[in-house]
């Protein structure tokens, strides 16, 4: 039986006595195509003729795998039997060019593998250093919906044209495959995006664990966003007929160190972006570190080398980030150098609380006291009209008639406001 021709992805052995030539195809392969088949009992021109089976001989093809084609992959390994005859299929893939095979980079031309001069070699690193990754690699599922995505772009202002959205967003890799930046932006996923609440300012005792991924990159992105924005209370200092407010952090620093990590984060290495919150700041981590060309001192003034730049181009496109480069001058305008930690692998950026939360009722040490942004709505309310009714306030606030009551008495127990007179001709008193 003939199973077909050699290709830029296919190759041919006759038998396992040709491995060390069979490792040099599929790295030859993976550097042209980052995709390669390499079949043991099968001659060039596509004959099946079998191949001999020991006990070891698949463990055997899979350690010189491992040792000698770098970087390291993880092949798929089948034997199969073909007119009754054992042929063993190998499969590999990979996106972390260049590959080489005892030391040798090769690049695949039709059916041979040609090894690589080192201008060659250089052209191909500066090329896998520039490629947008995320849109090479192939989704782990293949099939996705989108109808989250589509709805940010109408609610963007932007048209949704059904039949080319896919194409025009660059869903799909060269072999008309749903990429991993599809997966990220499909309506569901196994990707995780978790914001971990610890009770002091270490990890010793974790608090709480919020789970917002799952679902479209761009979905998971706003739940952070508001969650942490309701977590951001105001300090309220009362004294000398005075009254200051301030922030517990600055929101728009976390907003764009928060999107920066998403959309910059080295997806391909399996570990996402994550935001930990401490008594005393919030963290938020993600993988890959600075791009290899860029040095610390262009990333502090901004300028901007994308690690996913399709990526970016679509959250640009949805609102999300702008070209200007202003996100990172401005956490360093509000917190310094300092609240980079740039790691090899990850960047750690901290943002320190302007104060820390010292009771679990709220209040905090002499005449301070902790408001969250409900909480300061209905206290705005109060100061428009100290007659208010409980009804009136929920009609102009939205929240329900028991939150509002909860927050009432949470405004209370800190003497934050009293009630004087009765419930129908008394008001409210802002102390």
């Amino acid at each position: 039986m003939n199973i077909g021709v050699e290709t830029e992805k296919i190759e041919f052995k006759k038998t396992t006595s040709e491995l060390k030539e069979g490792i040099t195809s599929l790295a030859s392969m993976l550097n042209k195509n980052g995709y390669g088949v390499l079949y043991f009992g099968v001659k060039d021109n596509g004959d099946v003729v079998g191949q001999q089976m020991g006990d070891r001989t698949l463990r055997e093809i899979s350690q010189a795998i491992a040792n000698f084609l770098k970087p390291q992959v993880i092949p798929t390994i089948e034997h199969e039997l073909i007119d009754d005859k054992n042929v063993i299929k190998i499969e590999v893939r990979g996106s972390e060019k260049p590959y080489s095979a005892y030391g040798r980079y090769y690049m695949r031309s039709a059916d041979e593998d040609r090894e690589l001069s080192p201008t060659a070699l250089k052209e191909l690193m500066d090329r896998q250093t520039s490629s947008d990754i995320l849109t090479l690699i192939p989704a782990p599922v293949q099939t996705l919906t989108f109808n989250k995505l589509k709805i940010a772009y109408v609610t963007a202002g932007l048209t949704v044209d059904q039949t080319t959205f896919e194409d025009n967003t660059g869903l799909k890799n060269s072999e008309g495959k749903y990429n991993l930046m599809a997966f990220l932006l499909a309506d569901e996923n196994d990707i995780s995006i978790k914001v971990v609440t610890f009770a002091g300012k270490d990890k010793t005792d974790l608090i709480k664990r919020n789970e917002y991924g799952g679902t479209c990159l761009v979905n998971a992105i706003d739940k952070v966003l508001d969650y942490v924005e309701s977590i951001n209370e105001t300090m309220v200092t009362m004294g000398n007929h005075r009254r200051t407010e301030e922030k517990l952090f600055d929101m728009a620093s976390f907003k764009e160190a928060w999107q920066n990590a998403c959309i910059h984060t080295k997806w391909d290495k399996g570990n996402p972006p994550a935001v930990y919150i401490f008594s005393d700041r919030i963290e938020i981590i993600s993988t890959g570190g600075l791009p290899v060309d860029l040095n610390r001192e262009e990333f502090y003034k901004g300028i901007s080398k994308p690690v996913n730049s399709k990526l970016q181009k679509i959250f640009g496109q949805l609102g999300y980030v702008e070209q200007t480069g202003h996100g990172i001058p401005l956490i360093i305008s509000n917190y310094g150098k300092q609240a980079f930690d740039i790691m090899e692998n990850f960047v750690n950026v901290t943002i320190p609380f302007n104060y820390e939360k010292k009771n679990s009722d709220g209040t905090g040490t002499d005449n301070k006291v902790s408001i969250n942004e409900a909480e300061q709505r209905v206290i705005d309310y109060i100061s428009q009209n100290s007659s208010i009714t409980i009804r009136e306030l929920v009609a102009v606030s939205g929240y329900s008639d028991g939150y509002i009551r909860k927050i009432l008495a949470s405004l209370k127990e800190k003497k934050v406001i009293e009630r004087q007179g009765g419930n129908k001709a008394g008001k409210w008193v802002i102390v």
